[in-house]
């Protein structure tokens, strides 16, 4: 039991971050529906989902030790890096929240691509 406490120990923080963004992403897709301006949202609105399905399953590879985790997380990464861009576009408070919440995930999945 010990090598499992180490291998999820090992990937907590990137498993902490993909959690905290899969959370941001689905609450700024929900905030994102009631603003005014959804039409220029829809390409940020779909990257949101994608993202949050993608730290989703980020979680559940590192969390099993996954075969292909690390190649998984650094996909996860580019995923996180495009939704943060695309939110950053809006200046409201939930999408500049959710960018630099899906721009440490990218960082902590490059940092876990990279291990």
């Amino acid at each position: 039991m010990l090598g499992v406490a180490n291998t999820i120990e090992r990937n907590q923080a990137c498993i902490d971050a993909c959690t905290k963004c899969t959370q941001a992403c689905y609450e700024c897709f929900q905030a994102c529906l009631n603003e005014e301006d959804l039409s220029a949202r829809r390409s940020c609105v779909s990257m949101l989902v994608e993202c949050a399905m993608m730290c989703q399953m980020s979680v559940a590879m590192m969390s099993m030790n996954g075969e292909f985790s690390k190649q998984h997380c650094a996909l996860c990464a580019q995923i996180c890096d495009r939704c943060a861009n695309d939110c950053s576009m809006f200046q409201d408070d939930h999408c500049q929240k959710c960018a630099q919440i899906c721009q440490m995930c990218a960082d902590e999945c490059k940092k876990m691509a990279s291990m």
